[in-house]
């Protein structure tokens, strides 16, 4: 039988970020894949990763600059941005109107499997 999943999980980011999980390991206990809405205001940063999940990111507005090893690239509304796992990205909304968007990761994201910079 299909199961409701009647809401989000809001997960604490530092800096402003809004992250609400709606599939993933906190809100439905499945650790295969996460979708989350994120909602990050003009500025926002957060420091490299190097992921042992693929990520998929659909913009759905606003601008996601994503910086990898070989340069970076600007995703506005309407575009999406495939990271492989292992591969070095680095996610921030530089532009004044910031970026709404829906991360799926796969297998689902975890903090012991994100790899960031500065653990």
């Amino acid at each position: 039988m299909p199961r409701l999943i009647d809401c989000a999980s809001r997960i604490p980011v530092p800096g402003g970020k809004l992250l609400d999980e709606y599939i993933g390991r906190v809100n439905s206990g499945q650790d295969g894949i996460s979708v989350a809405h994120m909602r990050s205001p003009s500025g926002w940063s957060e420091p490299g990763q190097r992921p042992e999940f693929d990520e998929f990111t659909i913009v759905l507005k606003g601008t996601l600059r994503v910086e990898h090893e070989g340069g970076a690239m600007d995703v506005g509304a309407g575009q999406a941005v495939v990271a492989a796992k292992g591969e070095w990205v680095r996610y921030s909304t530089p532009t004044s109107d910031g970026a709404e968007y829906i991360a799926i990761c796969i297998p689902a994201f975890s903090p012991e499997t994100v790899h960031r910079d500065w653990e």
